[in-house]
């Protein structure tokens, strides 16, 4: 037998065993449900530090607790003082137990008060469900969870963010893991050394949000050594956004002058070659997206799965939508007011708003909804914030294509050697047999057809609407005149400049004045040289 002492000193290790094997599930739960319950209280210091308790528990429930939370889903029964979950059916709310996720009931919302949260929570709360999916098999949840823990930067996640970081195989995810374990560490760590390492990967960013966590620690820090580095990693970074801002200026100039060249090119013709002012060339653009709405509502009713072929046929759709109105106001109206300039741009007026009118009759006045292929959403995320949209690089390439097609033809083709006889001598063209009527008529329908086109372009970016065309009339007119009567080339060059000068001005005059600008340099520059850039010969400078 055993002693009495030794017998004793055998049950109080067993019980003690005994206590911590059942004893230790029961205080896991209380503990969590008391930090549950900690949500409902008054102060938001206490529901941050219940947060992150719940968020460092690694409990199975704390993903629904905090989606809850988030989504304004969790609340308090006023006659137990209970947390639950809560889903709205009908007028009730059905009521789940956050810590067994069964229904437990339904109240009205009357016996309910709502745990409130503010933006600070709402950061801290993306911030720790950030935490959670670091460890995610998908790569784009990993990179969505490092930006949320870059945001919000709360001080329990620094464990999670180092491990997830030692166990990270993608490159672009490791850079965001290490960005927001940077930042995390620069806010709340205590290791001053740390910190400084931290502001060195923190410099490698030149993002704006980048620049405000450096300004805000470079403006309260106490500690000299942080505040001196966090100051000079600012102004590095400060210097590389203005650089790749310069750089997203140039993208956007370009592509609001490629956007003015498709509106534009169309007009050099009518305009530049014929010498006709057509007031009606923005609603043969507007003709031109509505047509591109059509094919697309064709496309959703009987073709759904080729939705990303659309535009392939909207293009050629467009242009002869577009072209057959063009021949038809050339032949009905324009064709009997050759060398009466004042007297067609009436009438092109006229035209334009019964074509205006025309389409707020068939679609009505408000916008049209309409679709960009999966190849044209989305864009290249280059650095510092500057993002290059797939739709603008695509407007781009198409509006160069457009540019140098319409070249080719007017210098490789018949019809385009025809229409240069007929533009620079009009009687020894018809006396060598030319229809210069038909030509005429062909002529206009080609710059209609291409301001079509141009309108399928303007659709991916631009409301689709009956005003459409309005914006774009006077800035084709400008980039025709500045370029040069009938040059394309003119067309282009100008196009591009006054995208450019533009976008440079827009940041330092704002938009209405910088346009007031550009007006202005051009008819200073007009004065200079009244036949524009890259001037031709034409009918209307013969006369």
């Amino acid at each position: 037998m055993l002693p009495l002492s030794k017998f004793m000193r055998f049950l109080m290790i067993f019980f003690i065993m005994a206590f911590g094997v059942f004893a230790a599930p029961q205080l896991a739960v209380a503990g969590f449900e008391d930090d549950v319950a900690a949500l409902a209280g008054k102060s938001f210091k206490s529901k941050i530090a219940a947060i992150n308790k719940i968020a460092a528990s690694s409990d199975e429930r704390t993903v629904p607790v905090l989606e809850a939370l988030l989504k304004g889903k969790l609340y308090k029964r006023k006659s137990d003082k209970k947390v639950v979950i809560t889903e709205k059916k009908g007028g009730v709310y059905v009521l789940f137990d956050p810590l067994t996720a069964k229904e437990i009931g339904q109240e009205t919302k009357r016996k309910l008060k709502k745990v409130r949260v503010n933006n600070k929570l709402r950061r801290i709360i993306k911030g720790a469900l950030g935490g959670l999916t670091l460890f995610s098999n998908d790569a784009a949840k990993r990179a969505k969870a490092a930006d949320a823990v870059f945001k919000s930067r709360p001080a329990a996640m620094i464990p999670l963010l180092e491990k997830a970081l030692k166990r990270e195989t993608d490159s672009g995810v490791k850079g965001k893991i290490k960005l927001a374990l940077a930042a995390t560490r620069l806010l709340a760590g205590k290791d001053d050394a740390k910190r400084l390492d931290a502001i060195k990967v923190l410099s490698s960013s030149a993002t704006p949000e980048t620049r405000a966590l450096l300004g805000s620690v470079a403006a309260s820090e106490t500690d000299a050594g942080i505040k001196k580095a966090a100051q000079l990693a600012l102004t590095e970074i400060e210097e590389r956004l203005a650089l790749w801002n310069a750089v997203g200026n140039v993208f956007q100039g370009i592509s609001l002058g490629s956007v003015l060249l498709l509106a534009a090119v169309g007009l050099a013709i009518t305009f530049g070659v014929m010498g006709v002012i057509n007031m009606a060339h923005g609603e043969l653009v507007m003709l031109g997206a509505y047509t591109t709405f059509i094919v697309q509502e064709l496309f959703r009713t009987y073709l759904p799965g080729a939705f990303d072929y659309s535009l392939f046929v909207a293009v050629p759709a467009a242009f002869l939508v577009a072209g057959s109105f063009g021949i038809a106001i050339e032949r009905g109206i324009i064709r009997f007011l050759y060398g009466r300039p004042l007297e067609t741009l009436l009438a092109t007026w006229g035209i334009s708003l019964v074509l205006q009118q025309l389409v707020r009759t068939i679609f009505g006045p408000t916008n049209r909804e309409v679709g960009s292929p999966s190849w044209m959403s989305g864009f290249i995320e280059v650095t510092g914030g500057l993002a290059l949209t797939y739709n603008r690089i695509y407007i781009i390439v198409f509006s160069l294509l457009v540019i140098g097609l319409l070249a080719l033809v007017m210098r490789k083709t018949s019809f385009g050697l025809k229409m240069r006889a007929v533009t620079q001598n009009r009687k020894m063209a018809g006396s060598m047999g030319i229809r210069t009527g038909w030509i005429d008529a062909l002529t206009f329908g080609l710059g209609s057809g291409i301001a079509g086109v141009a309108g399928v372009a303007l659709s991916q970016i631009d409301n689709v609407s009956p005003n459409l065309g309005q914006a774009y009339i006077i800035d084709s007119f400008m980039v025709v005149v500045f370029g040069g009567v009938g040059s394309l080339w003119g067309v282009g060059v100008g196009a591009f400049s006054l995208g450019l000068v533009n976008k440079f001005l827009e940041p330092m005059a704002g938009a209405v004045l910088a346009k007031i600008f550009v007006l202005i340099a051009i008819i200073l520059f007009i004065q200079k040289r009244p036949r524009g850039l890259f001037a031709l010969k034409g009918r209307a400078v013969e006369n």
